[in-house]
């Protein structure tokens, strides 16, 4: 295998992770709720927002007798350039991942929308990844422009997203199962695409119609661990309580279903792989859980691909791909550009130190890495040669958590625009025979 079907093979596993995890209607039709007696409102958050209500309308017109699919109606936030028109749904784009008026506003307008229903009724929420900003409505007490900067203080610390939706769901009105008190006493069914570790649907976009497990002691656990600047008024609401979410045991949650979990990182991983076999290539998913700061799981990962490409046998016979999903976090120190996946590559080329067998892509399944334009970028022998004479330093960039720009400069970044859904990292490594 040469250099150039060598990347070309990671961007087609990229793209069939991608397709893999996209909302469409089989995935629909297979738990499709009945029709209530009553009106049916559709409403959502998330990057793949958008496509999940198309799709739910698309399932709906098959499935679902005319004059009851004429009953939908329902509004979704989703991330600026990730709206799609549909027939029966408002699409509002909003502000990700720091929240903004327009996600607020729209948050407000779905709160208004489920008020005042009736056990008749039902709710459909579709949940994916990035809901967390966009469904935006503060706590009592609490303003906008300071969701906006503790928003911004736990994307630089290096949080996980479980922390993170931990904090937020404390600071809500909406978030943390809060969003079915405006439902009850409606019957509600949420479809969830998932972002995260472990793929647990009370965490996926803060969980809104799901009950909380974790505590106001919690997130004032994480709020201190990382060093989170909170006006002293929320951290004595947090203290004493005042700001806890509903637990399992709450009459809300009476008559909302359990959360039907659509896509998966671990789904998108196994059909890349499954595509790398039928194409003779020995593959290996290491997990579609890793979590952990990007650099060092770059560190770690090259590693690992480089002492697999001295050992010769039949079960790492070569080429060898590794795939792996998760998230990672990022520990912003410098004023560059990239998200973490650019940051992860980064540190995994300087790992490899030109190993000529190794190739390597990483990217975000919703497109968007971090607040970049690109999805990701890749890595080739030929990358890290070109950057060599171009006198371009691996080092200096990660100082400055720079990695977009130095991808920029080798024309290895991945672009693809926004998907319009979201099972968080792909990563893929390919080791070819020496």
């Amino acid at each position: 295998m040469n250099s150039n079907s060598a990347q070309n093979l990671l961007k087609e596993l990229f793209a069939v992770a991608v397709k893999a995890a996209s909302p469409d209607f089989m995935k629909f039709s297979n738990l499709f709720p009945d029709p209530p007696k009553g009106k049916v409102v559709v409403v959502g958050a998330g990057k793949a927002a958008a496509s999940m209500a198309r799709s739910f309308e698309q399932a709906a017109k098959v499935l679902w007798p005319e004059n009851e699919y004429q009953k939908i109606s329902g509004l979704v936030i989703t991330r600026y350039q990730h709206g799609l028109e549909c027939e029966k749904i408002e699409v509002v784009e909003a502000s990700h991942p720091v929240p903004d008026e327009a996600g607020e506003q729209a948050a407000h307008q779905i709160i208004q929308r489920v008020s005042g229903l009736t056990e008749d009724d039902l709710v459909v929420c579709l949940i994916s990844g990035g809901g967390s900003a966009l469904l935006t409505v503060p706590a009592d007490g609490i303003g906008l422009d300071e969701k906006k900067d503790i928003n911004k203080q736990l994307l630089s610390c290096g949080a996980s997203i479980s922390e993170i939706n931990c904090v937020r769901k404390h600071l809500s009105k909406i978030k943390g199962g809060r969003f079915a008190q405006f439902c009850s006493p409606a019957r509600v069914v949420t479809f969830v695409i998932s972002d995260v570790p472990g793929d647990d649907p009370s965490v996926i976009a803060s969980g809104p119609t799901l009950p909380d497990e974790t505590t106001c002691r919690d997130a004032l656990e994480i709020i201190k661990k990382y060093s989170i600047q909170l006006p002293m008024r929320i951290l004595n609401s947090l203290a004493n309580g005042e700001l806890e979410t509903p637990k399992k045991t709450n009459p809300i949650f009476s008559n909302v279903a359990k959360p039907v979990v659509m896509s998966t990182a671990k789904q998108s991983l196994e059909a890349a792989k499954d595509f790398a076999e039928k194409q003779g290539i020995n593959s290996v998913v290491l997990s579609d859980s890793i979590e952990g700061e990007a650099r060092e799981v770059g560190r770690v990962l090259g590693a690992i691909a480089l002492g697999l490409s001295n050992i010769d046998t039949k079960a790492f016979a070569k080429p060898l791909l590794l795939l792996s999903g998760g998230e990672t976090t990022v520990i912003v120190k410098g004023g560059g550009r990239g998200g973490r996946n650019a940051e992860f590559l980064l540190s995994l080329t300087e790992s490899l130190h030109g190993d000529k067998r190794i190739y390597a892509l990483a990217a975000d399944t919703d497109g968007i890495d971090g607040s970049e334009d690109n999805a990701g970028a890749i890595a080739t022998p030929e990358t890290i040669d070109l950057a060599n004479r171009r006198g371009i330093s691996i080092k200096d960039y990660m100082a400055r958590n720079d990695a977009y720009t130095y991808f920029q400069q080798v024309d290895a970044l991945i672009k693809t625009g926004p998907t319009r859904t979201n099972v968080n990292d792909f990563r893929a490594i390919l080791i070819l025979e020496s």
